[in-house]
C-alpha cells in the first residue's frame, strides 16, 4: 500500500480533530495520504501535510472519517475500481464503518497496514443521465413535496406485481436494507444475501407488502400517466424525475463496491450493537 485517498463529511468539523491524526498515522505506516482540493479545503491548515490530487485519482484504499452517508458516498465514487472503503465513525448510527471513532489509533493502524478483510457489496445500476448510476444502498421514487400523492407501480419480468397510491417506492440492496426500506417495515437482508428488496413509502392500502426480488430479475418501477414527476434519488442524492407514463429499469449487480471489515466482523453483531435487540 503506498496511497490512501481521504474523505470526511459535508460538516467537516464532525473529523477535523481526527484529519492531523490520520496524516501523521499515514506518514509513520509509509503511505501517502492524499485528498481533492474540496476536501483540502474543508480544513485548511489540519490537512496542510496531505497532498492535492485530481478527483479521477484511483488509491490503493478510501479512508472515511464521517458517518454512513460519507461511507456512501466513497463506496459510490470508488464503484468498480476495486478500491477498499476503510470506514471510521465519525457519524451517529455508522452502520457500515469499520471501526468506531474510540478505536481511532487502531483504526488507522489497520487501515494502513492493510489490516482487514473486504467484503464485496452487490449495487443496483440504473439508466440515469448522472455520473454515477449506481446505489450501493438504495434507489428510491418519492412524490414532490406538497405534490398529489404519487401511483406508482413494479413490474418484474412482464408481470406487475404491485400498483399502489403511496408517497413512493424504494428498492433496496442488502446493505441498504436496514436504511430507508427499513422505515417501511421492509424486511432486513443479510450482508451476502443475493437479491433486493422493493418496499412502499407510506401505502395507501394495507394489501402493499415488501418483496424481495431474485438477483437476476430486473425491475421496472413505473409512474402512472396523468399524475405528477416523483423525484428519484440513488443513496440520497437527487439523480432526476420519473415523468407521468415513464418507467425506470433497476437490474442487480454483484461485487460493485469493495467495504473493510475487521477479521471476524459479523452481520449479526452488528445488528444488535447498532438497533439492539430484534424484539
Amino acid at each position: 500500500m503506498t496511497r490512501a485517498m481521504l474523505i470526511t463529511p459535508a460538516h467537516p468539523e464532525r473529523a477535523s480533530d481526527a484529519v492531523p491524526i490520520a496524516a501523521e498515522a499515514a506518514r509513520e505506516a509509509g503511505v501517502k495520504l492524499v485528498c481533492t482540493p474540496d476536501e483540502h479545503e474543508k480544513h485548511r491548515q489540519g490537512a496542510a501535510d496531505i497532498e492535492r490530487v485530481p478527483d479521477g485519482e484511483r488509491p490503493d484504499i478510501c479512508l472515511v472519517l464521517g458517518g454512513d452517508g460519507s461511507i456512501l458516498y466513497a463506496l459510490r465514487r470508488f464503484a468498480d475500481t476495486g478500491v477498499p472503503v476503510f470506514g471510521i465513525n465519525f457519524g451517529t448510527i455508522g452502520f457500515l464503518a469499520t471501526v468506531e471513532r474510540e478505536q481511532l489509533a487502531d483504526g488507522l493502524r489497520r487501515a494502513f497496514t492493510g489490516d482487514y478483510e473486504v467484503l464485496e457489496l452487490p449495487a443496483l445500476r440504473v439508466e440515469l443521465p448522472v455520473d454515477l448510476p449506481v446505489a450501493l444502498n438504495d434507489v428510491s421514487f418519492v412524490r414532490r413535496p406538497h405534490g398529489r400523492v404519487a401511483e406508482l407501480s413494479y413490474t418484474i419480468g412482464e408481470e406487475e406485481v404491485g400498483n399502489v397510491r403511496c408517497d413512493g417506492l424504494v428498492a433496496a440492496t442488502p446493505a441498504g436494507s436496514t436504511g430507508y426500506n427499513l422505515a417501511n417495515a421492509g424486511p432486513i437482508l443479510a450482508w451476502g444475501v443475493k437479491g433486493y428488496v422493493v418496499s412502499f413509502i407510506a401505502p395507501h392500502t394495507l394489501a402493499a407488502r415488501a418483496l424481495v426480488v431474485a438477483p437476476s430479475d430486473a425491475l421496472h418501477v413505473g409512474n402512472a400517466a396523468g399524475r405528477e414527476p416523483v423525484e428519484i434519488s440513488l443513496d440520497g442524492e437527487a439523480a432526476g424525475e420519473l415523468a407521468p407514463g415513464d418507467e425506470l429499469e433497476i437490474r442487480f449487480d454483484d461485487g460493485v463496491g469493495r467495504l473493510a471489515q475487521l477479521p471476524g466482523a459479523n452481520f449479526y453483531h452488528r445488528i444488535r450493537e447498532k438497533f439492539g435487540k430484534l424484539a
